[in-house]
């Protein structure tokens, strides 16, 4: 499981030795062709995630003795096991990261219904066996698939909490250890002791200090807790706010060693957006302090969700994160005038009348494709096919396929519908999209019917738990600080 990305936000968000990092500019690995935003709504949204990559930044393999300091197993995957979306105004007053549990249950672009955690990698390794499949080399694959990895979580990040990402950073599991050991290791503190096999965590209670790969089992456990992912989450917070405050320690800022090791950690573990200047954006935080650096976690409809093929999900309401994130927003700028205080969720601007809408429907609800399709047509879309979906593809969530993954009028009629799911259907013409309805479908139609059953098209009903079962909502506890009063103690 990967939490690199715990150290990389201390150290970006608290602007780092910003004065002595200028020869970052050259050395730091960097990704392009991301479709990321400008900071233009008053704040710099940064996506920081960490991956599952048993490789460096630069795409060089881990040595085995590195492979045995991360105790994470053999396994080799691409998997965005720690999501963390970071506001800082543009004035660097402030900094809130939020969390969002690698299990939350969404919409991917192109995938349809997963856990967030799969976006980038279910894509990128799709997009990666049709590029070989058509002559594509394996090092070009590799790059065009591993972009699109990174397209399509930002676009499901985005989708899920309504705010544009303008900048993106990752770090694969090495840069975790490396990190931590460059700052001499972090403060925690234990409710109880520990000993869990499978994340090699065995700690007593109490305070402590943390090195490398003992720090790596503290935030990656997550069996044996009360509350699996969600107290993991709390673990890396409380972890990322100790670490904040001992970078933006004057013990830490003045120690050169200190400094040379923190930048050859970025050096080799970090990859940033190609339009990012990391410096400029340093320099900005200089002046920032622990108590500015705040850390939550966005609410949590059912943490024990399940799916129709019994997959253990956390589900999430996307309309209740975006309120959530909104008002940490309005509350961090300060400024209720500011228009990103308002959920907004990135849609296509395109003209209707290019985009025909084919309506096909799987689902129980009499009459219910002629509805969309004409709720659909006085928005301007002209009218397809319409009838019962007699397709050999199976449909389990209304989806809207187009031609390609990333199709805009399939976004945008996916949007009108109440942000449904998207898919690819190459058989479909360029300026044709075809909407599947299922029992889930709960949009808008011309029906004077219900057209819902009740579900919530993952298999859960209404409540977001499985069907026969009460659903473990969890919203936000207090957020967590980086203030210098020692570590708080957690489970």
């Amino acid at each position: 499981m990967a939490v690199a990305a715990l150290s990389i936000l201390a150290l970006v968000v608290t602007g780092f030795a910003w004065r002595s990092i200028d020869s970052l500019r050259s050395a730091v690995a960097t990704a392009g062709g991301l479709g990321l935003g400008g900071g233009a709504d008053g704040a710099v949204d940064i996506l920081l995630v960490g991956t599952d990559s048993r490789t460096d930044a630069h795409g060089n393999p881990l040595t085995q003795d590195e492979l045995d300091s991360l105790r994470a197993g053999e396994e080799v995957a691409s998997n965005t096991d720690t999501i963390v979306l970071v506001r800082v105004p543009n004035d660097g007053s402030s900094a809130t990261a939020i969390s969002i549990p690698r299990d939350s249950y969404v919409s991917v672009p192109g995938v349809g219904k997963s856990k967030i955690n799969a976006a980038y990698g279910a894509t990128k390794e799709t997009e990666r066996q049709k590029l070989v499949e058509n002559g594509t080399s394996d090092a070009d694959a590799e790059r065009q698939s591993t972009e699109k990895g990174r397209q399509a979580l930002i676009r499901s990040v985005a989708d899920l909490t309504g705010i544009t990402v303008d900048h993106y950073a990752e770090v694969g599991l090495l840069g975790f250890v490396l990190l931590t050991d460059a700052v001499g290791g972090v403060d925690v503190c234990l409710n109880g002791p520990v000993d869990e096999p499978l994340s090699g965590a065995r700690f007593p209670a109490g305070e402590q200090t943390l090195h490398g790969a003992d720090a790596l089992s503290f935030v990656r456990q997550r069996h044996d807790l009360p509350r699996g992912d969600l107290d993991r989450i709390v673990r890396q917070q409380v972890f990322m706010a100790s670490l904040a405050g001992k970078v933006l320690s004057a013990k830490t800022l003045s120690d050169p060693g200190r400094l040379s090791q923190m930048m050859s950690a970025v050096e080799r573990s970090v990859v940033l957006d190609d339009d990012w200047d990391i410096i400029d954006f340093a320099t900005q935080l200089q002046n920032l302090t622990g108590g500015q650096v705040q850390f939550d976690t966005i609410p949590v409809r059912d943490l024990n969700g399940t799916t129709d093929y019994g997959e253990s999900v956390v589900t999430v309401d996307p309309k209740a994160v975006q309120k959530f994130v909104a008002d940490l927003v309005e509350d961090g700028d300060g400024d209720e005038s500011d228009e990103s205080s308002a959920p907004r969720t990135a849609v296509p601007n395109i003209d209707p009348g290019t985009v025909t809408v084919d309506v096909a429907n799987a689902g129980g609800v009499a009459g219910l494709a002629s509805s969309v399709s004409d709720t659909l047509a006085a928005l301007g879309y002209p009218a397809g096919e319409v009838g019962n979906y007699n397709g050999s593809r199976t449909v389990e969530e209304t989806t809207v396929f187009a031609r390609s993954a990333d199709d805009d009028g399939a976004e945008a009629v996916a949007a009108a519908l109440g942000d449904v799911a998207t898919a690819e259907d190459s058989s479909l013409p360029a300026d044709t999209v075809r909407v599947v309805l299922t029992d889930d479908f709960d949009g808008p139609s011309d029906s004077t019917g219900s057209a819902s059953t009740g579900t919530a098209g993952d298999g859960t009903d209404s409540s977001g738990s499985a069907p026969g079962t009460s659903p473990t909502p969890v919203t936000p506890g207090p957020a967590i600080t980086a203030e210098g009063n020692g570590p708080r103690c957690v489970n």
